[in-house]
């Protein structure tokens, strides 16, 4: 099963960084949720396993697209600001 998009550049970075640190890298994709956990356990059992489950993260899910800021609009047409004092 391929996906369409080819690897972006930060994912090249974490198939690198998989061959070292296979949980850190894991974490930078997912966070702290189950995969995490799995490829720890897995990196203590062996290095292999632990790196080939990391390529499998990285290549198995995007990249989350980044929220938008939202800007609010005054009530005179002007962009919202806030300032602390």
């Amino acid at each position: 099963m391929a996906r369409n998009a080819t690897s972006s550049t930060s994912d090249v970075l974490l198939y690198f960084l998989a061959l070292f640190l296979p949980p850190m890298s894991v974490f930078l994709k997912r966070g702290c949720a189950a995969d995490f956990w799995i490829n720890i356990c897995l990196s203590i059992l062996g290095w292999i396993p632990g790196v080939l489950h990391a390529w499998w993260i990285v290549s198995k899910y995007e990249t989350p697209a980044r929220p938008r800021q939202q800007v609010a609009v005054a009530p005179g047409g002007g962009p919202m600001v806030q300032q602390r004092y």
